[in-house]
């Protein structure tokens, strides 16, 4: 990592996502994501209207992940769940404007869905709307 960095690697991927020059492409089939010279993979993920982009992720088991989430601005509540296998690592947080960082290390390769469980009443879930994606961790 440079010394003269002035914002923080994952912070400035969330405000380059804000902006709109990702490298994440949603519907573009996985993406892969890239390990920094520092060894962490950095990703940011928004969560919006029933979508998170980008919804297929490929890491790699043992290297430190970082991801970034967000909520595109909205009134409609939207919460991001991840769970890995036992011992490793669960999310389960509320998405908002601001940027959330969550870091972990994965060590089981496998398929690994993220969604939002958030449901009103009788409607279906924003998870059968098609907010979901699929963390995929391989060797």
């Amino acid at each position: 990592m440079h010394s003269s960095r002035l914002i923080p690697p994952g912070i400035a991927l969330a405000l380059g996502l804000a902006a709109g020059t990702t490298g994440a492409r949603a519907a573009d089939g996985p993406y892969r994501v890239a390990v920094d010279s520092d060894g962490i993979q950095r990703v940011a993920i928004v969560g919006g209207s029933y979508f998170f982009k980008p919804d297929h992720l490929v890491v790699k088991a043992g290297t430190p992940v970082e991801l970034v989430l967000r909520a595109e601005p909205g009134i409609v509540p939207h919460r991001f769940v991840l769970k890995l296998p036992p011992d490793q690592v669960a999310i389960d947080t509320r998405l908002g404007e601001e940027p959330r960082v969550f870091r972990f290390t994965p060590g089981s390769a496998g398929r690994y869905p993220y969604y939002c469980p958030n449901k009103l009443l009788f409607f279906d879930s924003h998870r059968d709307k098609g907010m979901a994606g699929m963390l995929e961790v391989v060797e």
